[in-house]
């Protein structure tokens, strides 16, 4: 029997239901929750009585330092934000694609990241085009594919939200240095199920929301920003950018060095804190051991699945697949009723895009893949 990585009592909502739905809103546990209860009992309610100014600014750090060990980047290009949106909507305005430019994503992919390029593309002189992504083809093939010398931008998901799918970034990388455009990755459906590897991976912008696999709350997310846009101006700077933010100068604007420079504003410090110990967490037990994990419950729910009509988007062997997201459709359809009758069982998980997603996190155990199997099978 496959046991769980990682201590199921530390997640209550597992007492009495079977959480296959990390890739929405992601379970907590409860030691970044008592770090949130905490905070908000001994600092958050008391205003300043017990944060000074600096320390303030100060609180900021250890997550930074949790943060870039996870995501393998030196802390000076680890930018907090509350959100991964608000980092994406800004950067058609960072990086300002010359006229004529073209902007590629995935038409599937997550609407955060496309949206703001189709605003952009609706008042400036570029065009969007969209790859769809197909079973039979290669996603990274198919984006290289398109990438020619009229490119500016490439931004993609790391991991399709809606299929498990990755993307080769490095390739992606290659692709995009050749015709000179920038390249964004949204990590948010990988980190903490899988390494990231921001360092090698060479994007000019990697962003992610801290919850899900992260196991935070919301109001807090995280960028990596390349060397050469920590010498640029933020489109949104705001007064936390600053070196010193409590020198509030209003004639100036002043910016960090480093990646602070993109931190706008006082944000969810309780979900900081609780983010900083989960991420802690995930560092202890090792994003290996945890793609291990993913990929043995994974072959499991492949193989007790055969013969019930339903089917992985792609082969678990699949280079491009990943083991956390499992997305499943059957022949005869009825997802939505599926999807139903497995959360009247208190399974958990999602539909998205005509398939049930499962989304596998290190608390999963061999049991709960078993039980969401013979739910299937009784219906099928």
């Amino acid at each position: 029997m496959i046991s769980s990585l990682s201590n199921r009592s530390q997640y209550s909502s597992l007492t009495d239901s079977i959480y296959l739905n990390q890739a929405s809103l992601g379970l907590i546990g409860q030691p970044a929750v008592s770090a949130m209860h905490t905070y908000l009992d001994d600092i958050g309610r008391h205003g300043n009585l017990n944060m000074s100014d600096a320390d303030e600014v100060a609180f900021f750090s250890p997550l930074r330092e949790n943060a870039a060990a996870l995501m393998n980047c030196p802390p000076e290009r680890l930018a907090i934000i509350s959100s991964a949106g608000e980092m994406l909507s800004q950067l058609p305005y960072l990086f300002r694609p010359p006229a004529g430019g073209k902007i590629i994503a995935v038409s599937s992919d997550f609407p955060a990241i496309t949206r703001p390029w189709i605003a952009y593309a609706e008042t400036h002189d570029n065009e969007l085009q969209f790859v769809d992504e197909q079973m039979e083809k290669d996603l990274t093939e198919a984006l290289v594919e398109r990438t020619d010398e009229h490119t500016s931008v490439v931004a993609v998901s790391y991991v399709q939200f809606s299929t498990g799918t990755r993307a080769d970034i490095h390739r992606l990388r290659e692709a995009t240095r050749k015709v000179g455009a920038f390249l964004v990755v949204d990590v948010t459906q990988a980190a903490g199920a899988v390494a990231i590897d921001a360092q090698s991976w060479e994007a000019d912008v990697v962003v992610c929301s801290g919850y899900k696999w992260l196991g935070g709350h919301g109001g807090v997310g995280l960028a990596v920003m390349s060397p050469e846009f920590l010498k640029q101006t933020p489109p949104a700077p705001g007064w936390m950018g600053a070196p010193d933010p409590f020198d509030m100068q209003a004639t100036r604007l002043p910016l960090a060095k480093d990646a602070r420079r993109y931190t706008q504003s006082t944000m969810s410090y309780i979900s900081m804190r609780g983010l900083t110990v989960a991420i802690g967490e995930l560092l202890a037990l090792g994003s290996e051991k945890i793609e291990a994990h993913a990929k043995s419950l994974a072959r499991l729910l492949v193989d007790e699945l055969d013969g019930s009509g339903w089917t992985p988007y792609r082969s678990i062997d699949d280079k491009a697949a990943s083991a956390h997201i499992i997305t499943l459709g059957h022949s005869g359809g009825g997802v939505e009723n599926a999807v139903k009758t497995l959360r009247d069982a208190n399974i958990i998980c999602s539909s998205r895009n005509d398939r049930i997603r499962i989304s596998l996190a290190h608390f999963n155990d061999g049991n709960d893949v078993r039980s969401l199997v013979q739910v299937l099978r009784q219906g099928s």
